[in-house]
């Protein structure tokens, strides 16, 4: 029989070859050179310094004795874990400009466009495999997960950032952010009444556990942190990373162009704190807008 020791290190090794799988995958969405020989150092850092704050947060060393940073919040509050995820997001949409401005003039093409296709097919995969490794059981396997969300980000994104303006971009992430805001706080939840913002009871609980009953986070089984509703303002975090990838690239002087972050990042952090007074911004899961507006902020700082 394996002991408790020998549980806990394998529960951990699991843990992190899930994660850096995702770092593996999301390593070929970052751009090799933001001009001919160059590399976008700020980028490389960025995300060198996400993962490893991922590779720390989900190997704590002891599960028992945990510093408080180092844990998700239990629904409402925000930790720097949480941040975590919505920074690989964000680092996806930096990427998508980088990848295919050069593109952009071709506009979304057929042959472009069985390629996003693709990738995304295959990262949606890998995430349902590392749902059902190793145990394979499709009865009870997660569909919505890290990976799955990634695929959509980078899907939705790029066929937006193909097709469209970035003054178009900067309408759509402000669309479905109130839009999303419109959903939780306004339409009654069928079966729980009015609409509310506790975890196994808001709209997005209450779809997930319509539409894959069975096939959620197995710490709930009743709703899910990447489930349908709550990709909606995952979708407008790909977009800020988009147009950040814009700003890096059209302003040339260092110093200007950090000003500028800076400048936008602090807008984004009043608007996100005003927003919270109606939306709260401190819900677990980035299940509520401003929560969203605050980690988007982070990423220009």
């Amino acid at each position: 029989m394996i002991g408790p020791v020998a549980n806990a290190g394998l529960k951990k090794l699991e843990l992190f070859t899930k994660w850096f799988k995702v770092y593996d995958i999301l390593r070929h969405f970052v751009p090799l050179t933001m001009q001919a020989n160059s590399r976008l150092e700020s980028l490389d850092v960025f995300r060198g310094l996400t993962v490893a704050a991922m590779i720390l947060v989900n190997n704590p060393g002891t599960w028992e004795h945990i510093y408080s940073p180092l844990r998700h919040a239990p629904w409402n509050g925000c930790t720097p874990t949480d941040l975590i995820f919505p920074f690989f997001l964000f680092i996806v949409g930096v990427s998508i400009h980088f990848a295919y401005q050069a593109k952009a003039d071709d506009g979304l093409t057929k042959k472009l466009f069985s390629k996003i296709i693709r990738r995304t097919l295959i990262i949606f995969s890998l995430g349902i495999f590392l749902s059902l490794f190793p145990k394979f059981d499709f009865s009870a396997v997660r569909i919505p997960g890290v990976l799955q969300r990634i695929s959509l980000v980078f899907f939705f994104c790029s066929v937006l950032f193909l097709t469209t303006t970035w003054l178009t971009q900067i309408r759509m992430a402000a669309i479905l952010l109130v839009a999303y805001y419109i959903l939780m706080t306004f339409v009654p939840v069928p079966g729980h009444g009015p609409a509310n913002l506790e975890p196994t009871t808001n709209l997005g609980a209450w779809l997930d556990y319509l539409l894959m009953e069975g096939h959620l986070w197995a710490q709930s089984k009743t709703w899910d942190p990447e489930g349908l509703l709550s990709t909606i303002p995952a979708l407008a975090t790909g977009i800020i990373g988009m147009l950040t990838g814009k700003l890096l690239t059209e302003i040339k002087e260092p110093g200007v162009r950090v000003s500028w972050l800076f400048f936008i990042g602090a807008i984004l952090i009043f608007l996100g704190l005003g927003w919270g007074l109606f939306f709260p911004s401190t819900n677990r899961c980035g299940r509520v807008v401003s929560f969203y507006i605050l980690q988007a902020s982070l990423c220009n700082f």
